[in-house]
Parts: C-alpha cells; sequence; structure tokens
C-alpha cells in the first residue's frame, strides 16, 4: 500500500534533514552519535536537493534512486546504536529516525506526480 505522493515525501525529506543536523546540538549528543546525524541529515538534504520531485533545485537522481537511498540511509541509522555503541537518548533518537524514514520508504508511491500527468 503506497499512498504518500512524491510532493509530501519531499516535505518529509527536508524535515528530517533538519531534525538530523539540528536534534544533535540541541540534545548535546557527542562524538560520532552527533557527527554521523549532521552527515547524514546533509547528505539527505543534497541527494534531496538533486531528486527529480516537485520540490528540488534540480532533477538530476530519480526518484526510485532516492527511495532506495533513504532504504540504505535508514537501514544505517538503525544499525549505528548497534555498531558504535549508542545507548540512551541517543540510542533513541536513531532508531525512532531511522525505523520511521523505513515505514515511510515503504508506503510511499514511487511514481513521481510528474510521472502521473503524463
Amino acid at each position: 500500500m503506497t499512498f504518500i505522493p512524491s510532493k509530501y515525501h519531499g516535505v518529509l525529506d527536508y524535515a528530517v534533514a533538519a531534525t538530523l543536523i539540528i536534534a544533535p546540538l540541541a540534545l548535546s549528543f557527542e562524538g560520532a552519535a552527533k557527527y554521523l546525524a549532521i552527515a547524514g541529515g546533509l547528505g539527505l538534504l543534497i541527494y534531496s536537493l538533486i531528486t527529480d520531485y516537485s520540490l528540488s533545485a534540480r532533477k538530476l537522481l530519480s526518484f526510485k534512486a532516492h527511495l532506495v537511498l533513504d532504504f540504505i540511509a535508514a537501514l544505517g541509522l538503525v544499525a549505528a546504536p548497534f555498531l558504535l555503541g549508542f545507548t540512551g537518548l541517543e540510542r533513541a533518537f536513531y532508531l525512532v529516525i531511522g525505523l520511521s524514514v523505513i515505514a515511510v520508504v515503504l508506503i510511499t508511491n514511487s511514481e513521481t506526480d510528474e510521472q502521473k500527468k503524463t
């Protein structure tokens, strides 16, 4: 069941990117927990800006490829606490964000709004 259109997925992309960049600073994360989240947020921001959907600056990356990147990045977020030994709030943050992104990818319609019009 895929019901999130690409337009709304784009809004979520930018919200998640901002969360990954700002939350570790606001929550006083340290070391790898801080820098991995910020790097992930910047990466998401960059590939969102070049994705072929309505909220991008350039259309260089297909939306389907974008969804694959989202899924792989989310798996990394889920794995990070276990691989890097994050505990407490840092572990919860990574698991909640990662599992949420996986869920969003699975329920996003991979056809862009522009493709539906043709």
